[in-house]
């Protein structure tokens, strides 16, 4: 079938669905909500058999829904409307939550339901269960949509509020008033549940340091509190790196950005240079902390038989370095604090070591948003230039390992130089699921380092990296495996994929070949530099990313600005409209 997207944005899920229906023989084309007459113009165009809007933020116009059925994807049980779905059921704590399918008519969320999933809710912030429980259920779901719609013959039926089995209803917006946080009464599971339900968008109106902003990526504190302090509730108690600790009547959460009124939404220090003020409280060394704590860099091992890693008696097979930046962007100083961490793992007595990465992403490269902060004596164009800089040591340092093994475990999404940095590994696993942008593009043409041009042709030929890098849509993780440039797709469930990646790891730590894959990738890489230095690899990539930083073409910073700024899209890129291609012709 030929199946129109009209969508706000092309993100996480509509990338996964457009992937899925793809793959199914599917024609999709993309157009971007941006007005009436431009929807209207490209139901025109694309001639749709079935149009699917993953992620809209006001009504399709009647004038397409009568003529055409259109499917909404609704982040809420049946029965339930509203605009804040997913925020209310964090903010209410329900227990169960689910997606619905339902077909468009003139009342909002309030057509008949063609498919609908459950998922059981877990305490994490909105964008964490967005990207994961709603986008794997919005997919059961639409997938199964789109099976009844092309069969013919299935009547959607609208959600029946009389039945008691259907408890979703209509609610309102939730509005900041709503959202406020009472320092003096709230207790830290309210606080954590208000941010958490604003996560990603719209954060929660506050003030810090006198000052309105809003709040986003709170994280509990299990040892801390105020009276540590001798503070009342509400007051900033200390920092850790980019987060800060503030008090609450029962205990202290840690915020982690920040976005001050008129600006961008930053790393909580970056937003709030008075925090300076504050006693820094760093933590012991890498060692994942056993409490609910702000660490986003923590290490553990899984012992080998008779082994003790954690005390350092014995030998641990396998480590596991885990990195959890928020959106999976990483700024120099995360990079090079990574690079310390990493270099102190490598130095463990293991055998493997697994780069984990976050629950939600994995990695989606440099930092734009601390990039565009910059000021002082550093231009935006100078921080871009550190922050390659930065990454690519990284990249370096697991490229000539010798002593492990190493393994990129892909939890979550991986974009941009983070795809390349993790195919530095010598194995890269993903969870079925997710997504990869192993492109530059979309960010003003940006040519890209991370040693792609070292680590991508021998995986898929010269042809297949020119292919990847023009692409510019996501690759599944199967479609990573098929074309080479992945080496697994495991299972979907997040924990089954973390104990799936735990067995292998520790399979290959125990594989009586061990010593000689060691020597083997030892021998390899030393006769890559032989045939050519990494250097050499390195300089060519900075030498274009130079000019893309600070040659005549602005692209990239106007891209970057335009990211950060979250500017309202007036045109759908040509690669997702393929209907205004200059060469389409309107389907017969």
């Amino acid at each position: 079938m030929r199946i129109l997207f009209l969508t706000h944005a092309f993100n996480g899920l509509t990338q996964r669905l457009f992937s899925e229906l793809t793959a199914r023989g599917h024609r999709v084309g993309i157009e971007f909500d941006i007005a009436d007459a431009v929807a209207e113009e490209a139901v025109a165009l694309f001639r749709p058999d079935l149009i699917v809007a993953p992620y809209l933020r006001r009504a399709i116009p009647e004038s397409i829904w009568r003529r055409y059925t259109c499917l909404i994807v609704h982040p809420g049980i049946v029965g339930d409307r509203g605009p804040s779905a997913l925020d209310r059921a964090i903010q209410d704590g329900e227990r169960e939550w689910g997606v619905t399918v339902l077909q468009a008519e003139a009342e909002m969320d309030a057509g008949p339901v063609w498919a609908s999933e459950t998922f059981a809710m877990r305490a994490a912030k909105k964008s964490s269960l967005y990207r994961v429980e709603v986008t794997e259920a919005a997919t059961r779901a639409v997938l199964r949509a789109v099976e009844r719609f092309a069969a013919g013959g299935y009547a959607p039926v609208a959600a029946d509020h009389a039945d008691p089995a259907v408890r979703g209803r209509s609610r309102p917006l939730l509005r900041q008033e709503e959202r406020r946080i009472d320092w003096a009464r709230d207790t830290t599971a309210t606080v954590l549940a208000k941010i958490d339900a604003g996560d990603g968008f719209p954060g929660v109106a506050d003030t810090l340091f006198d000052t309105p902003c809003h709040l986003f990526d709170a994280c509990p504190e299990a040892a801390l509190h105020g009276a540590s302090f001798g503070a009342r509730a509400g007051a900033l108690l200390a920092r850790r790196e980019t987060a800060l600790l503030r008090a609450t009547v029962d205990g202290a959460v840690w915020i982690g950005h920040v976005k001050r009124a008129g600006g961008i939404k930053l790393p909580a220090t970056l937003a709030c240079p008075e925090a300076a003020a504050l006693p820094e409280i760093p933590l012991a060394g890498w060692w994942a902390e056993g409490r609910p704590t702000w660490q986003d860099i923590r290490y553990e091992e899984h012992a080998g038989s008779g082994a003790d890693g954690a005390d350092g008696s014995g030998c641990a097979a396998v480590g596991f370095l885990h990195f959890d930046f928020y959106n999976g962007a990483m700024s120099t100083r995360q990079c090079e604090r990574l690079l310390a961490a990493y270099r102190w793992a490598c130095a463990r007595p293991t055998q493997v070591l697994v780069l984990m990465g976050g629950a939600d992403y994995w990695s989606n490269g440099i930092h734009l948003n601390t990039i565009e902060a910059a000021d002082g004596d550093d231009s935006p164009a100078d921080e871009s230039w550190a922050n390659i800089n930065a990454i690519d040591d990284l990249a370096e340092a697991i490229i000539t390992t010798g002593t492990q093994l190493t393994v990129a475990a892909l939890q979550g999404n991986c974009g941009a130089g983070g795809c390349f940095l993790a195919r530095a590994a010598d194995y890269v696993w993903a969870r079925d699921g997710v997504l990869l942008n192993p492109h530059y593009k979309n960010m003003g043409n940006l040519y890209g380092s991370e040693y792609w041009t070292y680590l991508l042709p021998p995986r898929v030929g010269a042809e297949g990296a020119r292919a990847i890098m023009q692409n510019r849509l996501p690759m599944t993780a199967a479609g990573g495996v098929a074309q080479g440039f992945l080496d697994a797709c495991l299972a979907a469930d997040p924990q089954a994929f973390r104990v799936d990646v735990a067995r292998r790891a520790a399979e290959l730590a125990a594989a009586s070949d061990l010593d000689a894959r060691l020597q083997a990738k030892r021998a390899k890489r030393a006769a890559d530099e032989a045939a050519k230095p990494l250097a050499a690899y390195r300089a060519e990539e900075l030498a274009q990313m130079r000019r893309n930083f600070y040659g005549f073409d602005p692209s990239y910073h106007v891209a970057r600005y335009h990211f950060v700024h979250k500017s309202p899209h007036s045109w759908t890129p040509r690669h997702l409209a393929v209907h205004r291609d200059l060469g389409w012709s309107v389907p017969e």
